[in-house]
């Protein structure tokens, strides 16, 4: 069974929340999923997951230090994620607080490592995105992106 892995970092508790909507989500398409906080996962945990879903508040425009240092760590795995589906989310504190340039720093990233990257033409178009804690709006982008994720993993491993 193909299976999802939702990494993220939280603080305050909101960033998390977005994750367990992706989650309900992806368990929605009848893909298993796992979620972790960033600082009980291992780059080598990467290697097990068919998608791989981060989420971060933002911070100075981008995402958390403790998510970029399991970004770097995965360096020694470049090509090995090569073919899974990414994504991205991201919390922050207010609009314009730089949600988007969250997103957009940690898809780079997925995309360096050969990762297959799906937009949304609807809603949040990079990721779901939550100005303090997740309202209707954002838990429902959320469990769209974990819905989407979990349909374009069993189209790339034919699971």
């Amino acid at each position: 069974m193909p299976k999802v892995l939702i990494v993220y970092y939280s603080r305050t508790g909101n960033t998390e929340k977005m994750a367990q909507y992706i989650a309900e989500g992806v368990q929605e398409e009848g893909v298993e999923v796992e979620m972790k906080r960033v600082e009980d996962t291992k780059p080598e945990d990467l290697l097990e997951a068919d998608g791989i879903v981060m989420g971060s508040p933002t911070y100075y425009g981008t995402m958390a230090a403790e998510l970029k240092k399991l970004l770097d760590e995965s360096v020694k795995y470049h090509r090995k994620l090569d073919g899974k589906v990414g994504a991205a989310f991201a919390s922050s504190a207010q609009l314009g607080g730089g949600n988007e340039t969250t997103v957009l720093d940690i898809l780079d990233a997925l995309l360096i490592h050969g990762m297959v990257v799906q937009g949304d033409p609807q809603g949040d178009h990079y990721g779901p995105v939550s100005i303090g804690a997740p309202d209707g709006r954002a838990a429902e982008e959320c469990r769209r992106r974990g819905r989407r994720v979990a349909q374009l993993v069993r189209q790339v491993t034919g699971g």
